[in-house]
């Protein structure tokens, strides 16, 4: 747990002995550049907006020479998804790269990938679904696939999107089981940040050649996905069940490995920001975080006691973090960047799951924002903070923020204001 001042978007981590160079790249070549110090050695390739420049960058170092891999352009992303797990059921290690509605035409294969027990790893740059076209962020293409048997990642920074990569690997060979890392489209994507690239050697030392505990072998034939009976079904699903909850525990364990030898830390499944004495936490995602972080000090400041909680990953959910946190504070908001149609935001959907059977459950409070790519701004975090400060319960399930014509009637909340905790609002 990272608990104050959070280290992932620290510049520390680039002075690090670890460190070769230090780039100013957009997020999607800092997935590029990862995945060759990861050695893949096979990439599928199919472009779509804004996920192309993964891709592009990757045939440029392995054309370059930079990487021997086999590099494979396929004619959708269905077939690359189908190339990833032909390639890793063969004992090599596979990437893939994708957006929005070509993460949809993948579903089927999702499933194939997580139910083979394939430790593939793919970046997916957060795109808005269509109908209405969107290229720009939100969160509900990759929410969407949750249920698949995939591990999902969601990043803050790009130097996060690169060493999450890194970590993917070491999990997903570790759990047989495939991982997505999330990354906001264009916020990252298209935004270049310092990134410290690793030396190649300390990357082999953290992750070794995969040995595979299974693959496709001439010497010694196997069947893999042949029709199974109900005398064996559940079984299968029991030890996929199993080994993502194994996972939470791999996780932990993996960063603070990674912790050791590179200098930063993303604490695990979440990263905490002002909790220890805070009375109102939000939990939230991605690069909101960041926004998130701003309003906080900005709050803190002004002796709101306030706290942010840091979703990194989502599958599998930090059940023990949130239900702990859960038992010191008064009241937590969760900012949704997604929505599920005729029920709430998902995250919110999670975290009530969690703390349904918790000893101790505070006043939970669902936020949508920034869907198709909407700002979230400083001013759209503390008005949610407002509306926490203000509520001992919130008024309606699903709260909209910064709709520009809010047809349930919503008010608009107050904005804090004023030392020692005080409200701009009456009765407060």
């Amino acid at each position: 747990m990272i608990n104050r001042m959070s280290k992932s978007n620290g510049n520390g981590g680039l002075l690090h002995p670890s460190v070769d160079r230090v780039l100013v790249i957009e997020g999607t070549h800092a997935a590029s550049y990862a995945v060759k110090l990861a050695r893949v050695q096979v990439i599928a390739a199919y472009p779509i907006t804004p996920q192309t420049s993964v891709v592009e960058k990757l045939s440029e170092i392995v054309s370059g020479g930079e990487l021997q891999a086999k590099f494979i352009k396929v004619e959708s992303e269905h077939s690359a998804m189908a190339c990833c797990i032909g390639s890793s059921i063969s004992g090599a290690r596979a990437f893939t790269a994708t957006s929005s509605q070509g993460l949809a035409l993948m579903h089927e294969l999702l499933h194939w990938a997580a139910g083979s027990r394939l430790p593939i790893v793919m970046v997916n740059v957060n795109r808005a679904m269509a109908p209405p076209w969107s290229i720009y962020v939100d969160h509900n293409d990759s929410l969407s696939q949750r249920d698949t048997g995939w591990l999902q990642f969601y990043a803050e920074s790009n130097q996060e999107v690169m060493d999450t990569v890194l970590q993917a690997y070491k999990i997903a060979e570790t759990v047989s089981l495939p991982v997505m890392i999330n990354l906001d489209a264009f916020v990252l994507s298209h935004t270049s940040e310092p990134v410290a690239i690793p030396k190649q050697e300390v990357v082999d030392e953290f992750l070794p050649a995969r040995k595979a505990l299974f693959k496709v072998d001439t010497a010694d034939p196997k069947a893999f996905g042949a029709l199974i009976g109900p005398d064996a079904y559940m079984e299968m699903r029991y030890k996929l069940f199993q080994a993502m909850e194994d996972a939470r525990a791999v996780i932990r364990d993996v960063d603070l490995e990674f912790s050791a030898k590179f200098g930063r830390s993303y604490g695990g499944l979440v990263e905490e920001y002002f909790t220890e004495d805070a009375e109102v936490v939000l939990l939230t995602s991605a690069t909101a975080v960041s926004t998130a972080r701003i309003a906080v000090d900005e709050l803190r400041s002004m002796g709101f006691p306030v706290g942010l909680m840091k979703l990194r990953a989502f599958r599998p959910f930090p059940v023990d973090e949130i239900r702990a946190l859960a038992q010191r504070v008064k009241k937590i908001g969760v900012m949704d960047r997604n929505i599920s149609f005729g029920a709430t935001g998902i995250i919110y959907q999670e975290t009530k799951a969690v703390l349904y059977n918790a000893p101790v459950r505070p006043s939970l409070f669902g936020f949508i924002a920034g869907l198709g790519g909407r700002d979230i701004t400083p001013e759209t975090i503390k008005e949610i903070f407002s509306y926490l400060l203000n509520h001992d319960e919130p008024e309606r399930e699903t709260i909209w923020i910064s709709l520009k014509s809010d047809s349930a009637g919503q008010e608009e909340p107050p904005i804090p204001e004023g030392p020692g905790g005080r409200m701009k609002s009456e009765g407060v």
